[in-house]
This record gives structure tokens, sequence and C-alpha cells, in this order.
């Protein structure tokens, strides 16, 4: 897990960043992630909380009915989803968090949603066990993000991008979050890869006690 120093300096990259984050985002969601997050959001029941919401791209998509938090360690992308939400009409509460360390209570929430996100994450093993903690029995997990590709010349390409973005920003573009995931007690109950199997997106289900 990263020090205190460390994720101060990627607070303070995402704070930067968080300006121009939806400009860069809507080219990928175009070009590579489709529709991704209406997947991920239409999922959505009851307490629902997005890790690592940003900018709140994804606050459109959720269903009315939905009670909503979501955490960010960043205060500048909580910034602009707070005007965002605002925008939208959306009620949601806002919180600054560590995904590694979140200050709630275990089975707290119905739905627990993360998209494009667990790449930036120092820790995303720590991120996913969290996750799964804060969900109740029987809750749903819906993740997606950019993976490692099943094209080994995309792999390549990957590696490099990894070796230039992970000491800037902390990003990485060969993870695997799935394989955190069956770490635990869930069920995987829908798996989509596509665009070379860059773009993975799961939903699982929190056993029942």
């Amino acid at each position: 897990m990263a020090s205190g120093s460390d994720l101060e300096r990627l607070r303070r990259y995402w704070d930067r960043n968080s300006r121009g984050y939806d400009r860069q985002m809507d080219f990928f969601d175009r070009k590579l992630f489709g529709d991704t997050r209406q997947w991920a959001c239409a999922r959505a029941t009851g307490e629902v909380l997005e890790v690592a919401i940003g900018t709140g791209l994804n606050l459109s998509f959720y269903p009315d009915n939905v009670r909503l938090t979501g955490i960010d360690f960043s205060p500048g992308m909580l910034a602009y989803a707070r005007r965002r939400a605002d925008d939208l009409g959306r009620q949601v509460r806002l919180l600054v968090e560590d995904a590694q360390r979140l200050d709630l209570p275990d089975a707290s929430f119905d739905t627990v949603v993360s998209t494009f996100a667990l790449c930036g994450i120092p820790d995303e093993r720590a991120a996913v066990a969290e996750m799964v903690r804060v969900l109740r029995p029987g809750g749903l997990l819906v993740l997606a993000d950019h993976v490692r590709s099943t094209s080994r010349p995309a792999r390549a390409v990957q590696f490099l991008l990894d070796a230039v973005m992970v000491p800037i920003g902390g990003e990485h573009f060969r993870r695997r979050p799935i394989e955190h995931v069956r770490e635990h007690d869930v069920t995987v109950e829908a798996h989509e890869r596509f665009k070379l199997g860059i773009v993975e997106r799961l939903a699982a289900r929190k056993a029942q006690r």
C-alpha cells in the first residue's frame, strides 16, 4: 500500500487533472468503453456506493430511485461531481475517502459500483476487499476497467504505458481486478471483455449469510 506521502502526491495529481478529466474520458468513452457506464449503473439498486466517483460522469446513468453515496480521495474531483449533481438535480452524498481504507460501516450498501478507477488506486486488492466488506449479504459489486489485454501486441503497448504513467499518476494498464474479486465469497453473475480484451466489466453477488 502506498505511503502517506505517495497518496498526497497522487491526490495533488488528480486535483490538478480534474479540470481536463471529462474531456479525456469523453474520448475513451466514445472510442473504447462504449456503453459501459450505462451497463454498470443500470444494475444499481437500493443504497449505492460509487467508489472513486471522480467528476461524477456516471451520475446521469443511475436509476432515479437509488440512494447514492460517492467517495473519492481528490477534493478537486468531488467539486466537479457536486456541480454535476446539482445540475442534474441528483441527490448524492459526496465524501473524501481513501478507497483502500473506507471509513464506512460493514454491510451498509446494496450495490457498490466502481468504473475505470481501480487502475489508479495504489492497492487495488485492498480496495476490492473494502468494497466487498461494505456490501450487504446478497449485495452486488459492479466493476469496470481497462485491463491487461488478451492481445500480445496490445500488452506490449500497455507495458510501455505502465512505464510512463505509473510514476507520473499511478495509473496501471495491466491489472485484472476480477482476480481479486474471486478471492472473496462472491458469485460472478455477469462478465464481459471487449476491444482486444482491454475493457472488462463484471457484476458479482456477495454470498448470503
